[in-house]
């Protein structure tokens, strides 16, 4: 299967997309420069082949209007998801966390009716396929610290503080509502 993707330098380094149509499929922090982190697509979707694209189903403009201050612009691009039931429940109630807003893992467990599968609730939001969009960035431990996060902590801190949310030196968040 051929997929739309680019790679989009931001201000917490490259960012890899992958689309199909007009849905984003896949989102990775490209650590070394590379966009080849789609083996968790071809699972789902047999052998991945990447084209260039200048713009993957609008989710690079969208991106890099969410990086320049319309924090909205997340919520407006279609993803499709793969993955298990409990995944997709967790990922679908990742997108309802409001902007500037933190959860606990407790909270997401809660919020799909299984609060005691915290720990599944971590794992499912630590595989969640596209990182920002499906803003597992949000999400904290249950004493306010910063955990977790496939991209790092720093750039899990740097969306945070983009957000409105204040983090602490060493990771701890002030928690606040908007």
């Amino acid at each position: 299967m051929i997929l739309d993707g680019k790679t989009v330098q931001t201000p917490i380094g490259p960012v890899a997309l992958l689309a199909r149509g007009d849905a984003l499929l896949g989102l990775e922090f490209s650590r070394r420069g590379d966009a080849e982190p789609w083996k968790h697509l071809e699972r789902h979707l047999g052998p991945v082949a990447v084209r260039e694209h200048a713009d993957p189903a609008g989710a690079a403009t969208r991106l890099c209007r969410f990086l320049d201050g319309d924090l909205a612009a997340l919520a407006e691009q279609p993803v499709e998801l793969h993955g298990t039931d409990f995944q997709l429940a967790i990922w679908r109630a990742l997108r309802t966390i409001p902007v500037g807003t933190t959860w606990t893992y407790a909270e997401i467990a809660e919020r799909i009716g299984r609060p005691t599968a915290v720990r599944a609730a971590g794992a499912a939001n630590g595989a969640n396929p596209v990182a920002i969009f499906v803003p597992c960035h949000r999400v904290i431990a249950a004493d306010g610290t910063l955990w977790g996060y496939g991209g790092g902590l720093e750039r899990k801190r740097w969306l945070l503080a983009h957000e409105g949310v204040k983090c602490g030196e060493r990771g701890q968040t002030l928690r606040f509502e908007t």
